[in-house]
């Protein structure tokens, strides 16, 4: 597509010019909507080569690219920010290193652009290919946080969370040295939203928690914040460390606002969900947590057969398996495979018995150590409390014969032998 003819003009009388022609240029630029309007691709194309094909200068070349990119945005089309915006690129790419400022700010211009149209992926690479550890431009720690954080949102957004994340690596190294608020709040966030993207709901509960108390957060937001930390808390595994964080949810005065709050209140104490409580929690999780996970049960299922095997745990001192699969909504095998589980990564306290199909549990909370010989103390205390018993009977059978002795001599003589 060609040039305005308008604009062809100013051109070509600018390149039969012999004397400051950058002023010209920069000149043409600021009156593009008069020489060109509206204005196209062809006309920023045509005069960013008719510039360059003059061979003004490194000065010259730096200050036309810096009003060239001024006029470019001033011109808010997505569309052109996108098409000029690469075409630029591709041509600054056969130039020296010494463009690397101006380049970095086109790459910035496009994945804005590719933002607003909510075209993520090509957002994030857009911005991934601006050069921030080049020894031709020196980059603050701050600047290049800012990239990078967009850059892991962008991410986000489409649900890569293995791209997201080794930003959010590069980012660990450098957040110590940026003071910037917002910067390290977005930060946090990325690094909840990844954690629980990956399914490591414990750390991303414990992470939306510590959001939520950010007074540069709105009310609203940190409300948001609370309401997911508490998702997280109830998907994540059974145990001490679960329990930890749904004390520290159900005791912030803010959770009783949330429609999480009466499933978290029976989470926080050990009480039996029933389906309907469960049914109604799922409508408010996002897709990845109601994945189907490698056993074929839901992440939420899941969570909830362990917490209500830990309820249980509270109300009997054992139970057969196939009637702690009938409460579970499992069948025995089930029951029995989940119980073992849960007993071995140290998350529940009790003892199995699979000759009679029986789990006997055992007062106290789990140590929540993987193998740490929770099952060995158990034992010892087995063996001590039947010790006691022992003792105790043999101490009221001598007690017995005492007494025999000081009422009937005679017969204690006769018929017990020392």
């Amino acid at each position: 597509m060609a040039p305005n003819p308008k604009l062809a003009a100013a051109l070509s009388a600018a390149e039969a010019e012999s004397g400051e022609k950058g002023a010209i240029y920069e000149t043409i630029l600021s009156d593009i909507q008069t020489l060109a309007s509206p204005t196209t691709a062809a006309d920023l194309d045509a005069i960013f080569d008719s510039f360059f094909g003059q061979s003004l200068g490194l000065v010259a070349s730096r200050s036309f690219l810096t009003t060239f990119i001024a006029t470019l945005k001033s011109i808010e089309k997505e569309s052109l920010w996108i098409e000029v915006g690469n075409r630029t690129l591709n041509r600054l790419a056969a130039q020296p290193s010494s463009f690397f400022d101006a380049a970095a700010t086109i790459y910035e211009l496009v994945a804005t652009a590719h933002e607003n149209n909510e075209d993520f992926l090509d957002a994030a690479k857009a911005l991934a290919e601006i050069p921030l550890d080049s020894s031709q431009r020196k980059v603050s720690d701050a600047d290049k946080a800012r990239v990078w954080v967009r850059i892991v949102r962008n991410y986000l957004e489409v649900g890569d969370d293995t791209a997201a994340d080794m930003y959010i690596n590069k980012l660990k190294n450098i957040m110590h040295t940026v003071s910037d608020p917002d910067l390290n709040l977005h930060f946090r966030l990325s690094q909840a939203r990844i954690q629980d993207a990956k399914r490591d709901f414990l750390f991303a509960a414990q992470r939306y928690h510590e959001i939520s108390f950010f007074p540069t957060v709105a009310e609203e937001e940190r409300l948001h914040t609370l309401s997911m930390a508490v998702k997280c808390a109830i998907l994540a595994p059974a145990g001490p460390m679960r329990s930890r964080i749904l004390g520290r949810l159900y005791k912030d005065e803010r959770s009783a606002q949330l429609a999480e709050f009466g499933i978290l209140e029976k989470m926080f104490l050990d009480r039996l969900l029933s389906p309907a409580e469960v049914d109604k929690f799922a409508e408010g999780l996002q897709p990845h947590q109601l994945a189907t996970t490698a056993d074929g049960s839901t992440v939420l299922a899941k969570a909830v057969v362990e917490h209500n095997l830990l309820g249980v745990s509270r109300l009997y001192n054992n139970i057969q398996f196939g009637a702690l699969g009938a409460l579970l909504g499992l069948d025995a095998d089930k029951a029995e495979e989940t119980t073992a589980r849960m007993i071995e990564q140290g998350r529940l306290v009790g003892r199995m018995d699979q000759l009679e199909g029986i789990v006997r549990f055992e007062g106290g909370e789990a140590s929540g150590e993987k193998g740490s010989g929770r099952a060995e103390v158990i034992a010892n205390k087995e063996m001590r409390r039947w010790d006691a018993n022992v003792e105790s009977l043999a101490e009221e059978v001598e007690n017995v014969i005492n007494s025999l002795q000081k009422e009937f001599p005679s017969f204690v003589a006769a018929n017990l032998v020392a």
